[in-house]
This record gives C-alpha cells, sequence and structure tokens, in this order.
C-alpha cells in the first residue's frame, strides 16, 4: 500500500472588499482559529493561479478563475466587490466573518496571515491613490 504525501507547496488567498473588509473563515478542526483561504498543490504540475483559485472555491464557494494576482511569495489577493454569501466546505470550515482590514488582521490566528492581510490591503490603498 503507497501513502499519498501532501505537495509541500501552498498558497494564501486573502479575500477583500473594496472597502477593505477581509474575509476570515473558521477552521473545523481547530477551536477559534480564523484564517484566510489557504491550501496546498494537488499535484506538482498544478499552477500557484489554479491552486489558489481551486482553494478559493473549495472552500468559499466563490468562482474566481479570472481576475485573481499574485506575488513571488504565491500570496493571492482576491477583491470581490460587495461582502459575498459564502457556502463553506463543512469538512474544512464551520464559520466566517467579513472584518475591516485591521479587524481582520488581529483577528487571524497566524502572525504571516495578519501580515498577508496588511500587505494586500496596503497595496490596495496604493493602487486607489495613484
Amino acid at each position: 500500500m503507497s501513502i499519498a504525501y501532501k505537495i509541500p507547496e501552498s498558497v494564501l488567498v486573502v479575500i477583500y472588499t473594496p472597502a477593505l473588509d477581509v474575509l476570515l473563515i473558521k477552521r473545523a478542526d481547530a477551536a477559534d482559529y480564523w484564517q484566510s483561504v489557504t491550501g496546498s498543490k494537488d499535484t506538482l504540475n498544478e499552477s500557484y493561479l489554479q491552486t489558489a483559485s481551486r482553494e478559493v472555491h473549495e472552500e468559499t464557494g466563490i468562482d474566481c478563475r479570472p481576475g485573481v494576482t499574485r506575488n513571488t511569495e504565491h500570496l493571492f489577493g482576491l477583491q470581490v466587490p460587495l461582502r459575498l454569501p459564502i457556502c463553506l466546505n463543512p469538512h474544512e470550515h464551520t464559520a466566517y466573518q467579513w472584518l475591516p482590514y485591521r479587524e481582520a488582521a488581529q483577528k487571524c490566528s497566524s502572525a504571516s496571515n495578519a501580515e498577508a492581510v496588511l500587505l494586500l490591503t496596503h497595496l490596495a490603498l496604493s493602487r486607489e491613490s495613484a
């Protein structure tokens, strides 16, 4: 019997609105653990953009094939037009909430997730003022 190993390459997708409200989802397997969308590649040849799009759809029900961007650290941002209703995968997450970006960064259980929220919202604000 062969053992299936997880591919050690993953993505983090911060989903936010033009008003910089950030979507956080609560993990099903950890008490009070809030995060953005995360996930690993399914196959070695799956691109990071494909991984990000797939994970967003699997975890939230948002179809984001167009419009997702990434930087060299494989951090993705997805701006949606408004606070969309979310269809969570109950095996992975049990709740969601939209929060102003500073509050979302404080609520993130992971320091790197909090940093990503602040970085992406800073970039969004910079584009608006340019």
